[in-house]
């Protein structure tokens, strides 16, 4: 059986999150679970699938167990403060008056 062409679309769009293998799974049984339905609309198929698919749905893995991504090294922070370096107009001067003695 041939879905319409909202409902379909609404599949698709659930079906965008899932990883692929659960992608087509998910699919498979959306097909099943409207199948029996005469009058269809796309409300009524968004209220029967929400739940299918968050059950077809694998979080990905949090980020804590690589640790705070804030204490790792840079250039920037590594380099001395630019108060610290000598302004290079100031190492010419020096050269300027040691070149006149």
């Amino acid at each position: 059986m041939s879905l319409p062409a909202d409902i379909d679309s609404l599949i698709s769009e659930l079906s965008a999150s899932l990883e692929p293998p659960g992608r087509a799974a998910f699919e498979a049984a959306a097909q099943s679970a409207l199948a029996g339905l005469d009058c269809a609309g796309p409300g009524l198929a968004y209220r029967i699938l929400v739940p299918l698919q968050r059950q077809f749905f694998d979080p990905p893995r949090d980020r804590v167990a690589y640790g705070p991504n804030h204490y790792r090294p840079s250039k920037l922070a590594a380099l001395p403060s630019i108060g610290a370096a000598e302004d290079p107009r100031s190492i010419g001067r020096r050269r300027a008056l040691w070149a006149r003695r």
